[in-house]
């Protein structure tokens, strides 16, 4: 198997921390993370750690993680090898739902907060949903750049 670790003579499977296409993704995610609290304080004027852990904002944390993901393991198996393939796909479709599926309901979700603050004028109390669920396309677009650049700096 490539890569693998022996020790006295045995197969030895590693530790995860040496898988460097996992370590770089990871890092493509963590650098998408701080960015969010950067541009949100840029733009609303406030520091908020909060962004840390909510979905949505700029740059997009999924795009990073999962093409930084697929370049990875472009660079590392070839971008003609089938395993680039699986997380190509697998990359499209996570950014395709971050930008269309959960950006839908972060729009449904501000209709009905407006329906709910119609109703809680008549002493109805429900919990407010969500909004920002998904991603804009152009944070869909810089989290993906950004996954890239971190990819082919560190592999």
């Amino acid at each position: 198997m490539k890569g693998m670790i022996t020790i006295n003579g045995q197969p030895h499977l590693g530790l995860i921390t040496d898988n460097r296409v996992l370590m770089t993704a990871l890092l493509a995610w963590a650098v998408a993370q701080v960015l969010k609290i950067v541009s949100w304080a840029v733009t609303r004027g406030k520091f908020n750690v909060r962004r840390l852990v909510e979905p949505g904002g700029m740059p997009s944390s999924h795009s990073a993680f999962v093409t930084s993901l697929a370049t990875g393991i472009g660079i590392s198996e070839g971008f003609d090898s089938t395993l680039f393939a699986l997380a190509a796909v697998f990359a499209l479709v996570v950014m395709y739902d971050a930008a269309g599926v959960r950006r839908a309901a972060g729009k449904q979700a501000r209709v009905l907060n407006a329906i709910i603050e119609d109703l809680n004028r008549r002493e109805v109390h429900p919990e407010r949903l969500r909004e920002l669920l998904g991603h804009t396309p152009v944070e869909v677009v810089v989290g993906a750049l950004l996954g890239i650049v971190v990819a082919v700096w560190r592999l």
